[in-house]
């Protein structure tokens, strides 16, 4: 029997598991890096163990101390949850060698299924289709164009060891290949340590349709229907959803029988997501099986009513699995919504900061435990299944809709460049797809962070789209719809600058009101003048633009203690707009018009986060004698668009380049950018070197463009 589980991950993965452990009577140890000593996950276990500096391999990769920490702490059982050492057959025969459980499969499935050439002749001779490639050891240039070049383009070069989409590339003509190879081959070996690549062609509009495996030692296997995974960027999903929409009930269980075959060659124990892709013609071929539990696990438990990391560890203690196939029941529908430090206008380019504001949806139907110590609001579908203890049951019958949030963060704590950016996973749970969809898009719009740059109104983009609501779901949903699911952010602000206005003058009083304890007439600017009303001008940049208004005090009345209740006419133009409001801890209460709102609001040194119905506003007031924020950046420079380390540099230094032309790359959270030459010109300098690590902002680059000469 487990009494104490140690996590052998961070962040979300080690909260949801230590929730279920914790429900189980099972203490919990967590392990932490420099990064994370005051994480949330190490402040949720009953034990914490430091590994090392923030780097995965002085920390969480490695291995010996974990199981020695293990050791010393009479430890029963190590769960590895996703990414880092969870498929490393090395680590799982570490523990066997110890006596500790290891809460995966055995050894020998996870190095069955850690190459991606080796799994596929595995699924061929246990006949389960597959996709056309080369999957052989001959990795030589020549040999793998060749194979390319036979299958015609568009072909998938993909890393043997890969996962997450790392060490991938499409490459749709000949003339590109050799430059994908290099950089696949790069990431590959920076990621994985191993630069072996396999070659697939590319289907041009399939879908990728992934099922969920449980296999015990007793024989028994079943799976628990499957997940829709197709919106995807840069080959990582970005929303799941479970069961897969528009999807034929004998394909389902064809499917589930063909991955319950692929788990049962490799004599699978354990959880296990296989994943196909799934083409127009209603055919699906095998990509590869994951040896894990998965990030988009919740999907399926909401639509199943089971815990699977209470499978997990029961049938890590030996135990038979809890259900056979006939007795698991699908019920509703259900999303997750993956919520990213990124900026999905920037090429998804990963962000760091600190978590300034996090406010997760409030709605009288949702349930978040973020925090929680237990899964007691994760909906049951069933009312015969006990997995979730405590958990309220909801009948087939019911109009309820859930909302449940995993996560490992919580405000003030610091997105860092050395791991994944992912924020928090949101799933929703409703009677069927449209209600499912529906509740997203609502806890979309009531979910606000501020500190760092978020895919949030990405999310709701595809989610609100209308090929998103008729679900015509294909892997290149993103690229195919992209004019419709970017850069919407150009409706105008005007509507918000009452509140901005408000806010700025609320949030300025209360500074001067904190400077001293007396109450001064030199400490507020307030509206009473002897012989008439106080006007002033305000200019404040909104997203970038600049907006200058012409504000009057109105009137001026206490509140509550250090906050004051102000009305302000507001006049942009020849529009004016009378606005009242006052500050409530990070919540601005403001009437426009007659017309009452709540907005939360951030103030990080004078930048403004202000969230309201739609899209946030993010602002700063400009002083008087600023002007237009110039910042004499001559373009002769080019700037790290994120914290990340310089991998290499592509141009020797007095080289002539053309516009685009690629001249660095950076590596963040793994994932390879190029920077690239924005007009044909001379690279005279590179300020860092290969291995350095970079700020976001600092000048990488010392750039003369043609129009400036010699």
């Amino acid at each position: 029997m487990i009494k104490k589980l140690l996590i052998a991950n961070r962040g979300e993965i080690a909260c949801r598991v230590m929730r279920t452990a914790k429900a189980m009577g099972i203490q919990t140890v967590a392990v932490y890096s420099d990064a994370d000593a005051k994480a949330l996950h190490v402040l949720q276990a009953d034990e914490a163990v430091y590994l090392g500096p923030a780097p995965s391999k002085d920390s969480y990769l490695r291995g010996t101390a974990i199981i020695e920490y293990a050791k010393k702490l009479g430890v029963d059982a190590i769960h590895p949850g996703y990414g880092f050492l969870s498929e490393n057959a090395e680590f799982a025969k570490a523990c066997a060698a110890h006596d500790i459980i290891f809460v995966g499969p055995p050894a020998s499935a996870i190095e069955a299924m850690g190459s991606k050439s080796a799994a596929k002749k595995i699924m061929e001779s246990a006949g389960v289709p597959l996709v056309p490639g080369y999957h052989g050891d001959d990795q030589d240039e020549a040999t793998l164009k060749q194979a390319s070049d036979a299958m015609g383009y568009p072909v998938l070069l993909k890393a043997a060891a890969g996962g997450g989409g790392k060490g991938m590339r499409q490459v749709w003509k000949e003339s590109e290949f050799s430059a994908a190879l290099s950089a696949a081959k790069r990431e590959s070996m920076a990621s994985f340590g191993d630069e072996h690549m396999l070659v697939e062609k590319y289907l041009t509009r399939p879908r990728h349709v992934e099922i969920q495996v449980f296999c015990d030692t007793h024989g028994n296997g079943v799976y628990l229907f499957e997940r829709d995974c197709s919106v995807q960027r840069r080959h990582q999903k970005v929303i799941e959803e479970a069961p897969a929409p528009n999807f034929p009930a004998n394909i389902r269980q064809q499917m589930g029988e063909a991955a319950l075959q692929a788990a049962k060659a490799i004599n699978y124990v354990g959880a296990g997501t296989v994943e196909f892709l799934y083409d127009e013609d209603g055919s699906f071929y095998f990509m590869e099986m994951n040896t894990r539990l998965q990030v988009e696990h919740p999907v399926t438990e909401m639509i199943t009513g089971e815990d699977l990391v209470r499978w997990q560890l029961d049938v890590a203690e030996g135990k038979a699995l809890p259900k056979s196939q006939s007795e698991l029941t699908l019920t509703g529908h259900a999303f997750e919504a993956r919520i990213y430090a990124e900026d999905p206008n920037n090429d998804f380019l990963p962000a760091s900061g600190t978590l300034s504001l996090i406010k997760t949806p409030t709605l009288s139907t949702s349930t978040s435990y973020q925090n929680s110590q237990s899964l007691n609001e994760t909906p049951t579908l069933s009312s015969q299944s006990s997995a979730l203890n405590e958990t309220p049951t909801l009948s087939s019958q019911s109009s309820a809709s859930k909302v449940r949030i995993d996560t490992g963060v919580q405000q003030g704590d610091d997105i860092s460049v050395y791991y994944d950016p992912m924020i928090s996973k949101l799933v929703v749970w409703g009677e069927n797809r449209d209600a499912a969809l529906k509740q997203l898009v609502s806890a979309l719009k009531q979910y606000h962070i501020d500190g760092v740059t978020t895919n949030i109104d990405f999310l709701i983009d595809v989610a609100s789209s209308a090929p998103f609501s008729k679900a015509e779901l294909t892997t290149t949903f993103i690229d195919k719809h992209a004019d419709t699911l970017f850069n919407n952010q150009s409706q105008s602000v005007d509507a918000e600058l009452p509140a901005i206005a408000l806010l700025s003058v609320l949030s300025r009083n209360q500074g001067k009101a904190k400077i001293g304890s007396l109450p001064s007439p030199w400490g507020t600017i307030g509206s009473w003048r002897p012989n008439m009303g106080y006007q002033e001008s305000l200019s404040v940049m909104v997203n970038h633009e600049v907006h200058s208004l012409t504000i009057r005090h109105i009137a001026e009345s206490d509140n509550t203690l250090n906050q004051k209740a102000i009305s302000l006419k507001v006049s942009k133009d020849s529009e004016s707009i009378e606005v009242t409001g006052h500050i409530v801890g990070d919540k601005l209460i403001a009437s426009v018009e007659g017309v009452r709102r709540t907005y939360h609001f951030s103030n990080n040194e004078g930048q403004f986060g202000l969230f309201g119905q739609d899209s946030p506003c993010h602002f700063k007031v400009l002083a008087p004698d600023m002007g237009d924020d110039d910042d004499n950046h001559n373009g002769a420079s080019l700037d790290a668009p994120m914290n990340g380390t310089v991998v290499a540099h592509l141009v020797e230094i007095g080289d002539s380049v053309k516009k685009d032309a690629p001249l660095l790359i950076m590596e963040a959270m793994k994932m390879e950018h190029s920077i690239t030459a924005p007009c044909d010109g001379v690279v005279r300098g590179y300020f860092y070197q290969p291995g350095e690590l970079v700020d976001g902002g600092s000048v990488l680059i010392d750039f003369d463009s043609d129009s400036k000469g010699e």
